[in-house]
């Protein structure tokens, strides 16, 4: 029957109207010392407008279908008139089934973010070449978010998505800021984005699509069953820990999940987690203090 809903709610999608995302933004500025303190005001507005008001996809939503969501932006640097330096920080939800309970789908930080903007600046992005490095962010995290929510319904169901953020990262290398090319780093946008596509990690997409659909959506049916479905797919990602240990995919798994997990298995009907709690703390050891409270 579960199936049979979702399916009946994919093929409506077409057929009602909505923009997809229900976007929360906050703009931070109180860590630097600017005269004209209005322009941060007038830039939350701007890039709340672009994030909820985008047709970001084909498809439409109901508003009940948005994609509950939030971007923080921490101001910490102003180098000259119109350019900013800071933080981005992301967070994306969904609605667990038969439950009032929403779930972190993607909880992610970005320690370097630097953009122009000039107060009252209409924000457009143009899918054909380079033009600001702000709505080039705005327009990769908002397909990154989407890829992620997808993913919790269908394996690999981000697909689209994810290679939409892919067209941006490939045109916001002309802007040379960071994070967008290979030689940036371990943990950047462009990283991010390379391994969300990466065949090498479809074990993680997986994980995301047991868990949530599998798990977390049946919980209502037998939550002992389902704690036992939700550590098996996460005790699978031991097969992606153990050849590439470093993976950006893990860290952002951890920092999204690790307080559900936590709750999961420190509450209501026991199973055996000794296996999970050993691959916790070893994939993911500086939440040790966190995992010691899973029940074995």
């Amino acid at each position: 029957m579960r199936k049979f809903v979702i399916i009946i709610f994919l093929f409506s999608l077409p057929f009602v109207k909505a923009q997809e995302l229900n976007c929360i933004v906050n703009i931070n500025s109180d860590q630097i010392g600017v005269s004209n303190k209005q322009i941060f005001t007038t830039m939350q507005s701007a890039i709340f407008e672009f994030m909820n008001n985008t047709k970001w996809t084909n498809i439409n939503y109901k508003n009940h279908e948005k994609v509950e969501c939030s971007i923080t932006i921490n101001i910490l640097e102003n180098p000259s008139p119109n350019s900013f330096k800071g933080k981005i920080q992301l967070q994306v939800s969904r609605p667990v089934y038969e439950s009032t309970y929403k779930t972190p789908v993607l909880t992610f930080n970005d320690n370097d973010v630097s953009f122009s903007y000039e107060e009252y600046q209409p924000l457009v992005y143009n899918s054909n070449s380079f033009d600001s490095n702000l709505t080039s962010l705005l327009t990769y995290y908002a397909y990154t978010m989407l890829g992620f929510h997808a993913d919790t319904f269908m394996f690999k169901g981000g697909d689209n998505y994810f290679k939409e953020a892919e067209s941006v990262v490939n045109l916001a290398q002309q802007g040379g800021g960071k994070g967008w090319k290979r030689m940036d780093g371990n943990y950047t946008r462009y990283q991010l984005n390379e391994n969300l596509l990466s065949s090498v990690y479809d074990g993680f997409r997986e994980t995301m699509y047991i868990y949530h659909l599998h798990g977390l959506d049946k919980m209502v049916e037998n939550k002992t069953e389902v704690k036992k479905t939700i550590a098996t797919s996460i005790n699978s990602l031991k097969k992606i820990y153990d050849t590439r240990p470093n993976t950006y995919l893990i860290r952002v798994f951890m920092d999204t999940k690790s307080d559900e997990i936590v709750d999961i298995f420190s509450d209501g009907p026991r199973i055996d987690s000794k296996e999970l709690k050993e691959t916790l703390s070893r994939m993911y050891p500086v939440f040790d203090q966190k995992w010691q409270k899973i029940k074995i």
